[in-house]
């Protein structure tokens, strides 16, 4: 399963979730980060935490166990990779496809405030222009796809 969406979209929850109802292993670079003490904008650091978790995922399956990646997944090609990697281990692969209004996702990134330096209202609109929406022909890509979420606000 792979969960993606910006910074306060609800990934951690929704994924959260998803590992507890279907017994799954659930992959967060951010959590692996934060308790290697490693800046969450360390760009190189989270690339190696992240192809670590990518290996991990890779076991995991060939023993049959179900896996949540939750990195965001922002670019379509690594959600591709990520979905093609995973079939060919005989896997089924989900997209959930979480989204909030910015301001949402806004006062969700403050409240939390656990990134240092914290996260600004224009990093989120830039955010949105880089993030690649998945499409209608990439969600039916999937063996299950679970369109865009827009929470309402907490």
């Amino acid at each position: 399963m792979i969960v993606c969406g910006l910074p306060g979209s609800g990934k951690t929850t929704a994924a959260t979730r998803l590992a507890r109802e279907r017994g799954a292993v659930r992959l967060c670079a951010d959590e692996w980060m934060q308790q290697l003490r490693m800046s969450l904008w360390d760009v190189e650091a989270r690339e190696g935490v992240e192809q670590l978790q990518h290996r991990l995922a890779l076991e995991l399956l060939e023993v049959r166990c179900s896996v949540v990646v939750e990195w965001g997944t922002w670019a379509r090609s690594q959600r591709d990779g990520l979905r093609e990697d995973a079939r060919a281990r005989g896997a089924l692969v989900e997209l959930h496809f979480l989204d909030a209004p910015d301001d949402e996702l806004w006062r969700r990134i403050a409240t939390r405030g656990r990134e240092r330096p914290p996260i600004t209202r224009e990093q989120v609109g830039t955010w949105r222009a880089l993030f690649e929406v998945p499409t209608e022909a990439e969600l039916a890509s999937y063996d299950v796809a679970h369109p865009p979420v827009r929470p309402t606000p907490s």
